[in-house]
């Protein structure tokens, strides 16, 4: 019986062998999980065993370090989750986002796999499907709101409305002027003025003109509190038509904490939504796994969210090789979501999920599954010796 424990042996540290070898060849991989074999022992109703078996070669998802590499499109998860990936129409996972961008957009590995993710504005309800940046010119948009805040000397000259009538061409028919750059339908810019005149005590006029056309039929007004903050506004509403087959240019103006105190007229904040269209320049992705487009109107855009996968028997899933894993009924569905949320971890650009294995662990269990391997040998060579002697005997 002895040889067919030895050779039980034999069988057992070989599998050992052949696991802490992958390990220690995929010390440099990125995104590798690491392998231990687990063992048990065998009967068969008798009291003295019949050797062992492996029972379990168990995947360690424990996290590797995070490497920089300060290149955009290598990602990596920080905590649980996977990359959700298709290849040759197959669905597969993996920790490895070292990823490049195709002729026509998709984001995929050196396997070919393309990184699935959710469309813009869809939101992890939605339905994943292959990620594809657009590289088609972000369309302009026109100006609808400014945001102004300023100061108004207190102390500045009344101007009656009732005797001197507002001239944009004559700075004594008003008391300050600030410009603003606006955007029309078609990304067309233009020059806004605003000017201000004081009225009455605590009271202001607001007048604009667009490319030095005065806005006749509307008219702003501020009011302010004795203690010079602002108590409120009236028709901050301007329309301009700017030609060239542009829409009419209608936007309001907020003039929130805009004040009234006794120092010089001073512009604190001056902001609009408009802007020209622009093409696209380059993506960076965030945390939240948003992949943001960047354009050479200095606007940003999301294009989509990556889709992470997280399982609830991790060990459970079928390594496939290319660092990657495919879902099994012991892994479990997938769970679908985006980064940062629930169960799932953030997504890390510019950086790489290096191997987890511990090569110097590794080097010290090759060591001892190859002692294990000597002595089942050597089992095999006593019990060889033993039968010899049986055979000798007279």
């Amino acid at each position: 019986m002895g040889f067919s424990q030895a050779l039980s042996g034999l069988n057992a540290a070989a599998t050992n062998l052949d696991v802490v070898g992958n390990n220690i060849a995929n010390s440099q991989t990125v995104g590798f999980k690491g392998s231990s074999a687990q063992f048990a022992d065998v009967y068969a109703g008798a009291k003295v065993g019949l050797g062992t078996r492996v029972s379990a070669v168990l995947q360690d998802f424990s996290d590797g370090t995070l490497e920089t590499t300060n290149r955009n499109l290598d990602l990596a998860v920080s905590g649980t989750g996977f990359f959700r990936m298709v290849q040759n129409d197959q669905v597969v996972y993996s920790r490895n986002g070292q990823l490049t961008m195709t002729s026509d957009g998709y984001l995929e590995n050196a396997q070919g796999a393309r990184l699935t993710g959710y469309p813009a504005g869809v939101g992890a309800g939605g339905q994943p499907q292959t990620l594809q940046v657009p590289s088609g010119a972000l369309m302009a948009t026109p100006t609808s709101e400014i945001d102004a805040s300023l100061n108004l000397d207190a102390s500045t000259d009344i101007v009656d409305r009732g005797t001197v009538a507002f001239d944009a061409t004559n700075p004594d028919t008003y008391s300050y002027a600030n410009s603003a750059t606006v955007y029309d339908s078609l990304g067309v810019s233009h020059n806004v003025t605003m000017y201000f005149t004081k009225t009455a005590d605590n009271q202001w006029e607001v007048k604009q003109s667009m490319d030095g056309t005065v806005d006749t039929a509307n008219t702003g007004t501020m009011s302010f509190n004795a203690n010079g903050t602002l108590a409120s506004t009236t028709g901050n509403a301007f329309s301009f038509t700017p030609g060239g087959g542009a829409a009419a240019l209608n936007y309001a103006v907020d003039f929130t904490g805009t004040t009234q105190f006794g120092n010089d007229f001073e512009l604190s904040s001056l902001n609009q939504n408009g802007y020209s269209s622009g093409s696209l320049v380059g993506i960076t992705i965030d945390d939240a796994g948003n992949i943001v487009g960047n354009y050479s109107n200095e606007q940003s855009q999301v294009l989509g969210t990556i889709t992470l996968a997280n399982f609830r028997n991790p060990e459970g899933l079928q390594p496939i090789g290319d660092n990657a894993w495919a879902e099994t009924s012991t892994s479990g569905q997938a769970l679908l979501g985006q980064a940062g949320g629930g169960v799932f971890g953030t997504i890390e650009s510019g950086v790489v999920e290096t191997s987890n294995v511990d090569l110097t662990a590794e080097l010290v269990d090759l060591i001892i599954a190859q002692r294990n391997y000597q002595a089942n040998s050597q089992t095999i060579k006593v019990q060889d010796e033993v039968l010899q002697s049986a055979v000798n005997l007279r």
